[in-house]
């Protein structure tokens, strides 16, 4: 049974941007900005033409594009130039498919423990907390594990399996790189944004919900776990700066603000995309991503990255 680490006790110097926080970003669902309820989108309304068209502007620029390509010129339209903003706000927003609920787990097995004092953070309170947790022990098919630690606020401990089952299950999806550095996760109920790093992912059920209805679930999964899983490795390192020098832009403002805590993860996503799932995106979409990152990309691809269950 894994203890929660000694660094995350209050009193320990708690870099809580670790325990990450999507707080000021607009475009998150649930965060402070943004306080309406976007409704549930279609897979479509993320296409050229849709919601995230409407939103930053793609609607438009493709127009422009067709007009310059219907203008009659005899050599034809010019090459699109490299771009120089990054084409979107946030990449959780992206495309709805790229995982999705019945894609397969990696998950093998929940048990639970039974009932043990845990300190977790609560975004609810914006501190540290401790309860005595419901801990499940999470196995999966990559020999990895993790516990899953359930707020006793869930009234009983069958209560708490089935959010411990629900997650630990879309965690399983995602691919072993991500997952390698998660011993710990910590389940609260709220809306309340989700949170990667210090060898854990933090989720508030209510903003969950909302990630369903959306379709996002696991594509957020993925954003927190690689804050966890490849953060400490890769946000600082050489060849990582040298491939944000050399591209043209950042993949999203999110990214470009916050560009040593944010751009691994709004990168790795986009990256996931159009390396395993292209066929489950547009090929507009993937152009898009092609064109701002490629250096990012190649940095990932050389990575040689434990991609299991998405390939």
């Amino acid at each position: 049974m894994r203890k929660l680490k000694e660094s995350l006790k209050p009193g320990a110097p708690a870099d809580l941007a670790g325990v990450h926080d999507l707080r000021h970003d607009p475009f998150r669902r649930g965060s402070r900005a943004s306080a309406r309820r976007r409704p549930a989108r279609t897979a479509s309304e993320f296409g050229r033409g849709g919601w995230f068209a409407t939103r930053f502007g793609v609607g438009a620029l493709s127009a422009g594009l067709c007009a310059a390509a219907c203008s009659g010129d005899a050599a034809g339209p010019e090459p699109d130039p490299a771009p120089t903003s990054p084409p979107f706000a946030g990449t959780i927003f992206i495309d709805p498919d790229i995982i999705t609920p019945t894609d397969p787990t990696t998950l093998l097995e929940l048990s639970y423990v039974g009932q043990e004092s845990r300190t977790m953070f609560d975004r609810r309170v914006d501190d540290w907390v401790t309860v005595s947790a419901y801990l499940f022990d999470a196995s999966f098919s990559d020999g990895l594990t993790i516990e899953v630690q359930v707020n006793p606020e869930f009234g009983t401990s069958a209560a708490g399996q089935t959010a411990a089952e629900l997650y630990a299950a879309a965690i399983g999806r995602l691919p072993t790189a991500l997952r390698r550095d998660v011993r710990t996760v910590w389940i609260h109920q709220g809306v309340q944004p989700f949170g990667g790093g210090n060898d854990n992912i933090l989720i508030h059920t209510g903003q969950a919900d909302l990630y369903v209805a959306d379709g996002i679930l696991e594509e957020t999964l993925v954003h927190e776990a690689a804050h966890t899983s490849l953060d400490a490795s890769h946000a600082t390192a050489p060849g990582w700066l040298a491939a944000q020098a050399a591209d043209p832009t950042f993949i999203s403002t999110y990214a470009r603000d916050h560009p040593t805590r944010e751009d691994v993860a709004e990168s790795f996503l986009p990256y996931l995309a159009v390396r395993y799932r292209a066929d489950r995106i547009s090929a507009s979409l993937r152009a898009t991503i092609e064109a701002a990152i490629p250096n990012r990309i190649a940095y990932f691809d050389g990575l040689a990255l434990e991609m299991d269950p998405i390939d």
